[in-house]
């Protein structure tokens, strides 16, 4: 998991929306793994139909050999059926996610079958709703957007990248009208650097942004 989101964050829980789920391609192999399936990757609806029941079971390799006769069945696992996908450009977002989503821990071991691991990785199983916020604050690292901090600029608002899905890059405006699939607001930019021996975790640019 590439860290796109930095513990600096304002949001309410009335603006997280916890009802689709990540496309199923899209998942981690493991929490250490680094694609559309981390946290802090802003998504767009790729499924809304509501007609659908909410949650329905499937056939999934992910619970190992469900072919058994006595089983009765192998569709066991069950799935959100709503979807959301990283975001591209041109796209306007529904929101930011909050947590990963993976099948694995860092050792291999199926986060399935560890719950409390799940939790202490901050991670959501393949089908699972994943929280997505809509509205808030959040600080993005440069693992989370194109270029340098510098390239954005304060006040502007931002559009999704051109080149990475879920990334998002500077607006650009014309006759001072921003472009189309502009959102957002950066509040400010910033750099870490290491203090004294010890490597910073959070190391490198940073983009404060808001969501309205």
């Amino acid at each position: 998991m590439s860290i796109r989101i930095l513990p600096f964050r304002q949001y309410s829980d009335n603006d997280v929306v916890n009802l689709y789920k990540l496309d199923t391609n899209s998942a981690l192999d493991a929490t250490t793994d680094v694609g559309s399936g981390d946290a802090g990757v802003f998504v767009h609806i790729t499924n809304g139909n509501f007609n659908a029941d909410p949650i329905t079971y499937q056939t999934n390799t992910y619970l190992g050999d469900t072919s058994y006769p006595f089983l009765g069945t192998t569709e066991m696992y069950p799935e959100v059926n709503l979807t959301v996908n990283a975001a591209t450009s041109g796209l306007h977002p529904l929101g930011i996610t909050l947590m990963q989503t993976a099948k694995n821990d860092e050792n291999g071991e199926k986060l399935l079958y560890n719950p409390v691991k799940q939790v202490e990785s901050q991670a959501c199983l393949p089908g699972q709703a994943v929280p997505i916020a809509t509205k808030g604050i959040f600080t993005l690292s440069d693992s989370g957007f194109d270029g340098n901090a510098s390239d954005y600029s304060v006040g502007a608002p931002v559009q999704m990248s051109y080149t990475t899905a879920g990334k998002i890059t500077g607006a650009t405006s014309t006759r001072h009208h921003w472009t189309s699939g502009h959102f957002g607001k950066v509040l400010g930019t910033g750099s870490r650097s290491n203090q004294g021996p010890t490597s910073d975790q959070f190391l490198g640019d940073y983009i404060v942004l808001s969501l309205t």
